[in-house]
């Protein structure tokens, strides 16, 4: 089973949905190279094949990471890259070009308590129960 992701002129990815597995060629249509091509050409969009098992630009099993993160809705497909990424969740995270994430610029407090990032005093904050 693969996974397929169409991108619109803004390189977000508008739609992921389930399809053909690309090694699966013998029904592949005359005329297109691979799945991608066809998808994206019935679709009239751009379609890239993105991993399930892909995160943080590693593979959840003994498989090699594929286009840094599985991709989803209003992910950014960076074509000079060739990998998806999630919309920044704040103005001051940056992005870890080693696994395609985005990272806080201070790193949250490794001592078993819970954290919520606070962009108004750019720290963590701890979460109390």
């Amino acid at each position: 089973m693969a996974h397929y992701a169409f991108i619109n002129d803004n390189n977000i990815v508008t739609e992921v949905i389930v399809g053909i597995n690309e090694d699966n060629t013998e029904t592949l249509p005359e005329g297109f190279a691979d799945w991608e091509a066809w998808y994206g050409d019935f679709r009239g969009q751009t379609c890239k094949r993105t991993s399930y098992n892909t995160s943080a630009n590693a593979h959840s099993g003994d498989g090699t990471p594929f286009r840094g993160n599985y991709a989803g809705i209003g992910y950014t497909y960076d074509a000079d890259n060739d990998v998806f990424i999630a919309p920044k969740p704040y103005d001051s995270w940056l992005l870890d070009e080693d696994t395609w994430s985005w990272k806080a610029p201070t790193p949250m407090p490794d001592d078993g308590n819970m954290y919520m990032w606070n962009e108004d005093t750019q720290s963590w904050d701890l979460i109390v129960e």
